[in-house]
């Protein structure tokens, strides 16, 4: 086991496309560590070069102590598993299994017991006689990934691994991959595009966004503490709601009016973040995630400068919540992460969820005791101990 070591790495190709800028982290020894965000944004890129399947172009790599910029990917004592599994169909599951051993001449015996422990690991022994196209697809990643475990690597690399595989499925081996990884604990790093992937297995989450590292955090703090627009709106599903703000005096504290309505600030927030003073009477960007809305109707007492007035143009019942989307009077914020972020979920334009002109549309997770139907008004108690601001020129949180 050993630590990945990005010191300022680089990836630029002959035709001046830079993939990656200036990467600089470290995946620590026997850490679980992901790398997340939109296509296209460098992330396999990055997992490439650790594997030596792509060149550096600036910066140094360690794998442990070592260098390895320039050794050859068969002799980094890595072990990669494909998003395409990549088994050899002529081969049984004992022999996809045992080929990189054989390979290295390991010996006869020592090549069994390895094997039939990782089939143990993984419950492949019953299918060790099979061949690929008998299995199933979850069974066949397994097969990929008793491939990786008996070479007894220093790193394990994944390429969205799980992304063959339907819903079910996907959950079911999320979970044996981070428990296969915590009995292992060998040093991974784990590529996704899917952010619940990466929140629900990383010990630590690197954001990704056109090549550049954007914050590096334990699941939890990037959710609690984003540390501008793009981290806000990418972690958390469904997306954090933003909306164009004017921070303006209220009494003794501060509200967030935006267009008809206002949201007095809880003075927990300001104290726990003091920058948000130096916005006063100031545009920003206010970011409502979810959960920190709920029907007014179940919570009696509120006050209304705590309140989102709207028109409910969809509610999705998941049994456990009711996911309501809520028009209301409020600028949607439409900057270049945000814009990016849309194009990711596959919204084209500005308007596109169905606003009307001047409407915003907030989607609140409420409880299923919720009594709220389409096209009726509706208000939504929002927590305002929990809101988030962003500076709407830098992109930063505040």
């Amino acid at each position: 086991m050993a630590a990945v070591t990005f010191d300022r790495i680089s990836k630029v190709y002959p035709d001046g496309t830079r993939a990656v800028s200036d990467l600089e982290f470290e995946a620590q020894d026997g850490e679980f560590m992901v790398l997340v965000g939109p296509s296209g944004c460098g992330k396999t890129t990055a997992l490439r070069m650790v594997a030596g399947l792509e060149e550096i172009t600036e910066g140094v790599l360690r794998i442990g102590e070592r260098v390895v910029n320039h050794v050859p990917s068969r002799d980094r004592d890595i072990a990669m598993v494909f998003q395409s599994y990549a088994l050899y169909p002529h081969l049984s599951v004992y022999e996809n299994i045992a080929f990189g051993l054989r390979l290295k001449k390991i010996p006869k015996d020592e090549i069994d017991r390895r094997v039939n422990e990782a089939a143990r690991i993984l419950d492949l022994a019953p299918f060790l006689a099979r061949k690929p196209r008998a299995l199933s697809g979850g069974q066949r990643q397994r097969v990929a990934m008793g491939r990786a475990i008996v070479r007894q690597p220093q790193a394990f690399l994944m390429d969205e691994p799980l992304s063959n595989l339907d819903a079910k499925l996907r959950v079911q081996m999320r979970a044996e991959i981070a428990r296969l990884q915590q009995d292992l604990g060998v040093t991974t790093i784990y590529v996704t595009h899917d952010q619940v992937e990466a929140m629900t297995m990383g010990d630590r989450v690197a954001v990704m966004r056109k090549g550049e590292l954007q914050q590096v955090d334990s699941p939890q703090g990037l959710y609690d503490n984003p540390v501008n627009l793009f981290v806000g709106g990418f972690i958390g599903s469904p997306a954090m709601n933003m909306l164009e703000a004017t921070l303006v005096r209220s009494g003794d504290g501060l509200a967030a009016k935006l267009d008809g309505q206002q949201l007095a600030l809880d003075s927990e927030l300001l104290a726990r973040r003091p920058g948000i003073k130096e916005y006063a009477d100031r545009p920003v960007i206010v970011g409502i995630r979810p959960e920190d809305l709920e029907d007014a109707a179940l919570s009696t007492g509120a006050p209304s400068d705590r309140r989102l007035r709207g028109t409910v143009r969809l509610r999705e019942a998941l049994g456990s919540e009711i996911l309501v989307h809520m028009e209301v009077d409020a600028r949607p914020a439409m900057t270049d992460e945000v814009r990016e972020l849309q194009k990711d979920v596959g919204l084209d334009a500005v308007g596109s969820d169905g606003s009307a002109a001047g409407k915003a549309t907030v989607v609140g997770r409420f409880s299923p005791r919720a009594h709220v139907e389409p096209d009726s008004p509706a208000e939504a108690v929002v927590d305002t101990r929990s809101l988030h601001f962003f500076d709407p020129e830098t992109g930063l949180g505040i």
